[in-house]
C-alpha cells in the first residue's frame, strides 16, 4: 500500500510559500512595493493595511509613491510608517507620500544576510518538523500491520526525495536572495 504524501507535500509548499513572503519583505536596495505589506494605518477609526487607504507605486529603484485615495490619510501613513521603524524616510507632499530608502551600508547588507539566513533556517525547522511528523505515521502504521516493511521503507525513501527537493529549493531562494542583497 501506497503511502499518501498530499498533505506532507501541501505543508510544505505552505513552508516554501512563508519563506518566499518573508524574503519579498526584506529590504535590499531596490525599493518595491512589498515591503510595506506588514503596515496597518489607522484610518477611521479602524487599522488597515496600507494598500486598502492608497496605491503604492515605485517611482524610482529608491522610492515608493503612496497615493492615498483620501488626501487626508496622508498624515496616519506617515506616521504608520515611520512606526514600523523600516530604516526609511517619509515624506508627505500634496500627492500624498514618498517613502525613500537609502542606500545599503555594507554593515547593513550583513545583518540582511543573515536575517535572511535565519528565514531559511526557520523554513527548514518546519519542514523537520513536518517530516517527523509523517515517518511517525509511517511507523505507526508499520506497527499496527496496515503497512509492510518493505513499503514503509519505500515510503520513507519517497519522504526523504521530497524533503530533498524541498530544501534544494529554499536554497535556491536563499541564494537569489542573498545575490539580490549583495548587488
Amino acid at each position: 500500500m501506497a503511502y499518501n504524501f498530499s498533505p506532507f507535500k501541501a505543508k510544505l509548499q505552505s513552508v516554501e510559500d512563508w519563506l518566499k513572503k518573508e524574503f519579498t519583505s526584506i529590504r535590499t536596495g531596490r525599493a518595491n512595493p512589498s515591503l510595506l505589506d506588514g503596515i496597518l494605518v489607522e484610518s477611521y477609526g479602524a487599522r488597515v493595511p496600507l494598500n486598502q487607504v492608497g496605491s503604492v507605486s515605485t517611482e524610482d529603484p529608491r522610492t515608493l509613491r503612496i497615493s492615498p485615495w483620501d488626501a487626508s490619510q496622508s498624515k496616519d501613513i506617515e506616521k504608520a510608517i515611520t512606526a514600523a521603524n523600516l530604516g526609511v524616510s517619509c515624506v508627505v507632499d500634496d500627492k500624498g507620500a514618498r517613502v525613500i530608502f537609502p542606500e545599503l551600508t555594507g554593515e547593513r547588507r550583513g545583518e540582511l544576510m543573515k536575517v535572511a539566513k535565519q528565514k531559511l533556517e526557520e523554513g527548514r525547522v518546519s519542514v523537520r518538523g513536518e517530516r517527523d511528523k509523517v515517518k511517525n505515521d509511517i511507523e505507526k502504521q508499520k506497527k499496527e500491520g496496515t503497512m509492510g516493511e518493505d513499503d514503509a521503507n519505500r515510503a520513507k525513501v519517497e519522504m526523504q526525495k521530497i524533503v530533498d527537493e524541498a530544501n534544494k529549493r529554499f536554497d535556491e531562494a536563499y541564494a537569489k536572495k542573498e545575490k539580490e542583497i549583495a548587488s
